[in-house]
């Protein structure tokens, strides 16, 4: 087979979060340029030895931080300001992803339905594009040094075009595709050059509507790089959905090889006549949950198209980069267990079927049944029981005079979003009380000390709400994991988010119940620290699923509503113990909108209505918050109205208030004006330049001054600074709006 048993690309952090340690030991200074490069070498070597049973093995999937930052430096796409602070080539890069100097980094946003970010390309009609580096090319050798052939692995150039944003109104960047055309020729020659046989472009831009402009610019990218004259074979991929008309574009196209995702899209027709002449890479291993695949199905399913193109391969259905390493290095139930395959087990699993495909049928381990999902009848129960009325509020506006007499805010009330940072300290407690080294109560008392120190400084940096901080909580999503029945938490289980930051995703792996309140101790102790409000602080059902590796047995509605019920529980009994302001974090739900807009208003149902099943519990007089970030908002700020919360925090600072622009929002709003994910410290007429954009579009009684996101990521060096610029401005634009 011309490709046999391959992957689409692979997690890059290392087995045990290797490549965040040695990036955070090279931005602190602890390890030089030298040490950083040789450990992300090291990296690259085991994940080519890994992957080496495969028949093709991809290359160029590392990356130092974002692959599509890669490209836009591969290609001489790094905005000047980055390139005007003299640095050298590797400290512009991470200039550009994390600001430095003044220089404001680059937009983060989600990358398509999924939970990792992307910096977003800044293009404008000056950009000028060039082959400006030799990552892929050097990859290719570094592998092949250790014996390995391998398949670079390229973001393609229409979807590169399709994620950036212009720097001037108006501006198209798809308008820039024959200047980008010209550098990825000049890239498939070198490699051409240097013996390389196939080289993979990444579409996924092409699993989500596009006007047939678009779909004309794929056609003719394909056209220009099919016809190269001497060029390595072409493996295009559209992963995370159906391709839709874009497969028969891809198809007609001189490319040898097309990938899809059979996964996200089951049902999708390769019914395609070009297609008898290309090969198939079919994405029958699921690339984005941890469940093992059942062989016999998806070895029927390959067979079945064995008739459709001229040869048929397998892979995995998108790039292994949302899965967590290796699923033996965990100690879970054995019943869970048996159910997971992590990235190293889905690369055996793509072996057999490989294998299987050629030799027509399974070896005999490989025939398994697995123990099914967990089952709650009282759980059952109580969604069958619901009704419309459990998930409506009384109006807001009686709510907002009722929040307001009992509250008594000022208006631009100042709050952050939740977590503050959590110090050496609190890891080191939490290690600790892990293996045994310290009690519970020790622990509790750690904790509670911590909180006192973080009410008391919100209280002298002058903030209207207050948080208690979160010390006690890992994670915003596993806290919650450890506290319900139904979830399994992993050890090492990380996967990345952006940069150097990695999560553990939960398994929800049955039905979903609490068994006792989560969070009301903590809430109350800071309550009691302060006469000033203290926010309950939850994360919300479909952030949770979304941030969760969640059981495909049943609809993800359902799953949503369990949760929900969960949720709704845990604030009855906050609002029974005096909090007033509760915060039912969602920024997940952008996140999980379908890429077809058919798909999406049945999406948009299920999880408006899985927070309103949550919050609607909720009395009058508390003053529900939900905090949403890194998305494009405006696709949903519909949905986002609808889910009835009395004030809803957003990013904003990056993209300095782009959001707000025409927007009619009919409750509070915060729009962020610190960007946390910065180490920079913006200075109060920083912050007082983003609130003057703020009030021309929200009344100043219903804007709220706040962070991007929580600060639990940032240290207090940078955080304290912050918060009393972004106090100091609220409080003179108080005074200059009278």
């Amino acid at each position: 087979m011309t490709i046999g048993s391959t992957v689409f690309g692979y997690p890059r952090i290392g087995p045990k979060r290797e490549l965040k340690r040695a990036v955070e030991q090279y931005w602190a200074g602890t390890i030089d340029e030298a040490a950083l490069r040789e450990a992300a070498g090291d990296l690259r070597a085991r994940t080519w030895a890994e992957l080496s049973e495969l028949d093709s093995v991809p290359s160029n999937t590392f990356s130092f931080y974002d692959h599509v930052l890669d490209t836009s430096a591969l290609f001489g796409a790094i905005p000047q300001r980055f390139r005007d602070l003299g640095l050298s080539e590797l400290d512009t890069y991470f200039a550009a992803a994390r600001g430095r100097g003044g220089a404001a980094a680059l937009e983060l946003t989600k990358w398509f339905d999924t939970n990792y970010h992307y910096l977003v390309p800044e293009l404008g009609p000056g950009t000028e594009f060039r082959l400006a580096g030799d990552k892929p090319v050097a990859e290719y050798r570094e592998a092949r040094e250790l014996g390995i052939t391998t398949r670079p692995v390229l973001l393609g150039p229409v979807t590169y075009l399709l994620l950036a944003k212009g720097t001037t109104p108006g501006f198209d960047p798809i308008t820039l595709l024959d200047s980008l055309l010209e550098a990825y020729a000049a890239l498939l020659g070198r490699l051409h050059a240097e013996g390389v046989e196939w080289v993979q472009l990444d579409e996924p831009a092409f699993t989500a509507d596009r006007t047939s402009a678009e779909l004309g610019a794929l056609r003719r990218a394909y056209r220009v790089l099919g016809g190269l004259p001497g060029r390595p074979k072409l493996l295009v991929t559209g992963y995370y959905g159906d391709l839709g008309e874009a497969l028969p574009v891809l198809a007609e196209s001189p490319v040898e090889a097309i990938g899809i995702d059979l996964v996200s899209a089951p049902d999708t027709s390769v019914a395609v006549p070009a297609l008898r002449d290309k090969v198939l890479v079919a994405g029958l291993v699921d690339g984005r949950n941890v469940w093992r695949t059942d062989l016999r199905a998806a070895l029927a399913k390959a067979a079945s198209l064995l008739g459709s193109a001229g040869e048929v391969v397998v892979s995995s259905s998108s790039t292994l980069l949302h899965v967590p390493y290796d699923l033996e290095a965990e100690n879970l139930e054995p019943d869970v267990r048996a159910r997971l395959a992590f990235a190293r087990q889905k690369v055996r699993e793509i072996v057999v079927l490989g294998k299987a495909l050629r030799d027509g049928e399974l070896p005999g381990d490989a025939r398994h049944e697995t123990p099914r999902p967990r089952r709650d009848d009282h759980v059952r129960a109580r969604i069958a029981s619901l009704r419309p009325e459990h998930r409506v509020r009384a109006p807001y506006e009686e709510r907002a005079a009722a929040q307001q007499a009992r509250l008594g805010l000022p208006p631009l009330a100042t709050t952050t979003i939740g977590s503050f940072p959590q110090t050496g300290d609190i890891r080191r407690a939490r290690a600790a009380v892990r293996r045994g080294e310290i009690g519970e109560a020790e622990y509790a008392a750690r904790m509670r000390d911590e909180i006192a120190r973080v009410i008391d400084l919100q209280e002298d940096i002058g903030l209207d709400v207050l948080v208690h901080g979160e010390p006690e909580r890992n994670d915003m999503v596993q806290y919650f994991a450890e506290h319900l029945e139904g979830f399994a938490c992993t050890e090492f289980g990380w996967v990345q988010s952006y940069g150097s930051r990695c999560v553990r995703p939960p398994v929800v792996h049955g039905d979903v119940s609490r068994p006792e309140p989560m969070t009301v101790p903590w809430s109350t102790y800071a309550q009691s620290l302060t006469t000033k409000p203290v926010k309950g602080m939850l994360t919300g059902p479909v952030t949770i699923l979304a941030w969760s590796f969640v059981r495909d047995d049943q609809p993800l509605a359902d799953t949503a509503a369990q949760v929900a019920l969960a949720l709704r529980d845990e604030i009855r009994d906050l609002e029974a113990a005096g909090i007033r302001v509760i915060q039912v974090d969602e920024p997940a739900l952008r996140e999980l909108l379908p890429l077809r807009g058919k798909d999406q208003p049945a999406y948009l149902e299920w999880s408006v209505g899985a927070f309103r099943l949550a919050t609607a519990g909720a009395t009058t007089g508390t003053q529900v918050h939900t905090h949403l970030c890194y998305s494009e908002f405006g696709e949903v700020i519909g949905a986002i109205s609808d889910l009835d919360a009395d004030v809803t925090t957003i990013e904003a600072a990056r993209s300095k208030m782009e959001i707000l622009e025409g927007l009619e929002f009919p409750r509070g709003i915060g729009p962020g004006v610190y960007d946390i994910h910065s180490p920079l410290v913006p200075g109060e007429d920083d912050v007082v330049a983003l609130i003057t954009e703020a009030v021309r579009a929200v009344p100043g009684e219903r804007l709220w001054i706040n962070p991007d996101c929580g600060l639990k990521t940032r240290g207090y060096a940078e955080v304290e600074p912050a918060l009393r610029n972004m106090v100091a401005a609220a409080s003179r634009m108080r005074s200059e709006l009278g």
